[in-house]
This record gives C-alpha cells, sequence and structure tokens, in this order.
C-alpha cells in the first residue's frame, strides 16, 4: 500500500518562524509527528516565498515570506513535495521566487505548479512510489501571482489547458492527483462553481482532487470512485489575529492507493491555537465536534439545491465588503460615511447592468483584465 499525505497551506510566520530558527522543529510538529513518519510521501502548501531579504512586488493585499531558514521545519517533518501554485509564491516577485526554488532544490525538496513561464509551469510532477507511477497537478484561481505567458508565475486553473495536461498523461500514469488552490475564504463549503470545477477535473481523469486556499476546513464526496476534499484548512499558519477559530482547525489526508484503488484517512488538527505552538491532534471531544461538523457540510455538499442556498446566504454577508470593493471612494472616510448611507453609490442601475455584462462577458472580460494589467 501506498500512503500519501495531502496537507493545506504552511506559512512559517510569527511563533513558527520563531521555533524553526531555535532548531525546536519537534515543538512545531508535536504529536502529529508520528503521522508525517508513517506516510510514503508528504506533501504541503508552500503559502508564501522563502527569502532573507524584501524585494519589490505590486499587488493588493498583504505581501508574505519566511526566512530561507525554515525550509528546515519541512526537511524535519519528512516533507518530500510541495505545492507552490498559490496567490502569495510572487509576493516578492521573480526574484522572490528564484529564492525559494533555489532554497528547495539546495535542501531537496521537489515542487510543482509554478515555472520560469507558462509552459514550464503546467509540467506535473512524477513521482516513482512502490512501482506505481504518480502525476501530481497543481493549479491556483487567478490572482496576481499566475502566469499566463512567457513570464514566471504560478499554473492557472485554465480548464482548456488543465483538461488537456491531464488528459496527456492519463495514459502514461497509474494515478493523477490534483490539488487545487482556490475558493472563498474562511466559507466551508464550496461555491457551485467550485464544486463543478473540481468534479470536471475528476471527469478529465484525475483519480483525487484536493483543495486549499479558504483558511477553514470543508467537506468531501467520493465522485466517480475519485474522492474529493473542497478544503484541508491551514496545516502551519500562525496568524496573531486568528486564535481559537476556524483558523486553527485543519485537516491532513492520507491516500491509500493499493492495486487500482484509492481510499482515505482524514486527520484532524488544531494549528497554533489559542497560545500553543504548532500542530496537535485533536483530543476525544473535539473530534466529536469535528466529525458531527464534518456530516453536516459533507449532507450539503451533497444537495445541489441546499449548495446553491447556504452559497446565496454567504453572498449576502459579503455584499457590503463587495460594495465597497467596487465603489471609486479612495480613503477611509468616503468609505465610512458611504457604508453608513450619508453619501450615495457612484452607479446607477444603468451602469451596474453595464458593468455586469462587462464582466460577465468572456469577450469584454479579456480586454478588461488586458487593459488593467497594463
Amino acid at each position: 500500500m501506498i500512503k500519501i499525505l495531502i496537507t493545506g497551506d504552511f506559512c512559517p510566520i510569527n511563533r513558527i518562524e520563531e521555533l524553526s530558527l531555535n532548531n525546536q522543529h519537534e515543538q512545531v510538529f508535536n504529536d502529529f509527528l508520528p503521522k508525517l513518519e508513517e506516510v510514503d510521501i508528504a506533501i504541503t502548501n508552500l503559502e508564501c516565498p522563502l527569502i532573507d531579504k524584501d524585494y519589490i512586488s505590486e499587488k493588493f493585499g498583504p505581501l508574505l515570506k519566511a526566512s530561507t531558514k525554515t525550509v528546515e521545519t519541512l526537511k524535519f517533518g519528512g516533507f518530500d513535495v510541495v505545492t507552490l501554485s498559490n496567490n502569495h509564491i510572487m509576493d516578492h516577485g521573480v526574484a522572490g521566487l528564484n529564492s525559494t526554488i533555489e532554497t528547495l532544490k539546495l535542501n531537496r525538496i521537489d515542487f510543482v505548479g509554478v515555472g520560469e513561464n507558462l509552459e514550464s509551469a503546467r509540467e506535473p510532477l512524477i513521482k516513482y512510489i512502490k512501482n506505481k507511477k504518480i502525476a501530481f497537478f497543481n493549479f491556483a484561481e487567478n490572482e496576481f501571482s499566475n502566469t499566463q505567458g512567457d513570464y514566471a508565475g504560478a499554473n492557472p486553473l485554465s480548464l482548456v489547458n488543465n483538461f488537456n495536461d491531464i488528459r496527456k498523461y492519463k495514459n502514461e500514469v497509474d494515478f493523477i492527483i490534483v490539488i487545487y488552490h482556490g475558493g472563498n475564504e474562511m466559507y466551508q463549503l464550496p461555491s457551485p462553481r467550485l464544486k463543478e470545477t473540481l468534479r470536471f477535473f475528476v471527469d478529465c481523469g484525475a483519480n483525487a482532487v484536493m483543495a486549499h486556499h479558504t483558511h477553514c476546513f470543508s467537506g468531501y464526496e467520493v465522485y466517480h470512485d475519485s474522492p474529493i476534499f473542497y478544503g484541508l484548512g491551514n496545516f502551519i499558519f500562525d496568524y496573531n489575529l486568528r486564535k481559537n477559530e476556524l483558523w486553527n482547525i485543519g485537516i491532513g489526508i492520507v491516500l491509500k492507493i493499493e492495486d487500482s484503488k484509492i481510499d482515505f484517512e482524514i486527520i484532524p488538527f488544531s494549528q497554533n491555537k489559542n497560545n500553543n505552538d504548532g500542530l496537535k491532534l485533536l483530543n476525544e471531544d473535539e473530534t466529536r465536534i469535528f466529525n458531527t461538523k464534518i456530516i453536516e457540510l459533507n449532507a450539503i455538499i451533497s444537495d445541489d439545491l441546499r449548495l446553491n442556498v447556504e452559497f446565496d446566504k454567504f453572498i449576502e454577508l459579503k455584499r457590503k465588503q463587495y460594495s465597497h470593493f467596487l465603489e471609486p471612494y479612495s480613503n477611509r472616510i468616503l468609505h465610512g460615511m458611504f457604508g453608513r448611507n450619508f453619501i450615495p453609490s457612484f452607479y446607477s442601475k444603468k451602469k451596474k447592468r453595464l458593468l455586469l455584462n462587462l464582466i460577465r462577458c468572456e469577450a469584454h472580460r479579456d480586454i478588461i483584465l488586458n487593459l488593467l494589467s497594463r
């Protein structure tokens, strides 16, 4: 039997970076370490570049980074592979990506999901494990990190390219595993679009699909004998503003491959919860609560009507936030006045219909994306 452990976002910052720099790696993994020792290959998503100095990068959102020395924590945990197709790997530009790749190569850790151009970023990682040839593909939803041509970056979600790449290798390998970075942050369910997309990868030929990015765990389903996990949550991501909440609960999935069959084991854990550093397996009471929640999430995922209803609720929760994103007010005072209805929206209903059409229509969107990227 082949055992492959796949986990979510690994971002060794704050207390984890301090533990790593002090060679206290065992305190990072705690009682999760035996789980790492039991598998043939361990994979995590490296959610930040490994650098020793800052580089200039223009993007919207936080810029993440960790010391190159934190790679020692990955080595201590026995991680053989990291996925790099995510929305933060280019936070410090090409120089940051090159530093990360060089660090991984020096420490003999394989990676997948990035390249010097789109063609190389699309290449899967092929691993031979116990006489089985396994291809790992890594895709990310389209944000600042992705490459779309002759420049470095992450492998993007592109249903045409993704289909062609999976089909190309379907008859050349024994198993195909897709690791996907996307979804709505802090939302515990897939959107209807995400469910359709991850199922599509199975229809293309994937034997298992694992998703992360949302910073919280989701449910799963088995579709055409292929497990699809819609959110693994964080693996190790110490964030000062998140304590004792969804952010701090993640799952590791051990894929178990025997002959032509694939099964799985779910390992729930807490990470950097309250004042605790690193990983801890859930205790009996925590596991009971976790199992109840997974059953609830799975029931919603299996019912398209309920899934749509829940996503509509989530959209309502995000209505004000996205309204502020779209309005052209330029400072906090004006945004505050708009949020309190002291000043009106810039957009009439007619203007909103125009914006809807420009974003919804692929031909219009092609032009807008090109103009904005300039």
